[in-house]
């Protein structure tokens, strides 16, 4: 069965901004500031200790692969953390199901809201690199909407650990056993190519693989290859969890 959507969905993503809103900075300059800390201290720190990578210095390769990674980071933490805690400690969910607002709807807009709030994080990600010069061509501004993708891509993923964790406690499982790994298979921080074949066809599944093949040629000034490809990967796996987040939220709470 679809999801039933309405315009209440855009009701709770104004919800979460407004929220969101009190506290902009803080919350932006935490999005920023563990990724900056990586860029600089491996890019210019272990980047004066290498050759070029992929035809580039070390530190604009890291570039576009943070700017993945902050991406995914955002949509993680606000899908898993920030949801469960309205979700489960305030009991906002709840509140806002007695109104006219199915759940179809509240889920929805978390995961619109995650999506949205990710793609603030790496478009700031994106505009610090190209403030440092290490975006090639305007072709660069392209990236935005893959950032959008790859942010609903993590929102949808974390709605579902969302919906089957016990505690917060439960989430570091989920990033210690499929994100971090994530980061260091998928491209991040070096080529996939160093890895063995048989870890590089798994990682070939991976949703930060694709991401990472799509705007790391962008900020290079390039055409990604086989763009359909990996549109299509996100695609399908941004709708499949987000379906599956939904089934699971629907027997937790409306059980």
């Amino acid at each position: 069965m679809l999801p039933q959507l309405s315009k209440r969905t855009l009701a709770v993503w104004r919800r979460n901004f407004l929220v969101w809103k009190k506290m902009a900075i803080p919350s932006l300059l935490g999005n920023l500031a563990d990724p900056m800390i990586y860029l600089f201290g491996l890019g210019y720190g272990l980047g004066s200790l290498l050759p070029q990578v992929a035809g580039v210095p070390y530190i604009a390769f890291l570039a576009s692969g943070t700017v993945c990674a902050s991406t995914m980071n955002a949509a993680s933490f606000e899908a898993l953390y920030s949801a469960f805690s309205r979700m489960q400690m305030q009991r906002t969910w709840e509140a806002i199901l007695y109104a006219p607002v199915a759940l179809d709807d509240v889920l929805a807009g978390e995961w619109l809201w995650a999506a949205a709030k990710a793609t603030l994080s790496g478009s700031a990600i994106l505009l610090v690199v190209s403030l440092l010069g290490f975006v090639a061509s305007p072709l660069a501004l392209w990236a935005l909407p893959v950032i959008f993708l790859t942010g609903l891509t993590f929102s949808a993923l974390g709605l579902i650990i969302t919906a089957l964790a016990p505690s917060y406690d439960f989430f570091m499982y989920y990033f210690t056993l499929f994100l971090t790994p994530m980061v260091l298979l998928c491209g991040v921080f070096f080529p996939q190519e160093q890895l063995p074949f048989l870890v590089q066809s798994v990682a070939a599944w991976l949703p930060l693989t694709h991401a990472v093949a799509l705007v790391r040629p962008l900020l290079f000034g390039q055409v990604p290859s086989h763009i359909a490809l990996h549109v299509g990967a996100l695609l399908i796996i941004t709708g499949g969890a987000f379906w599956i987040a939904l089934r699971l939220t629907q027997r937790r709470l409306l059980k």
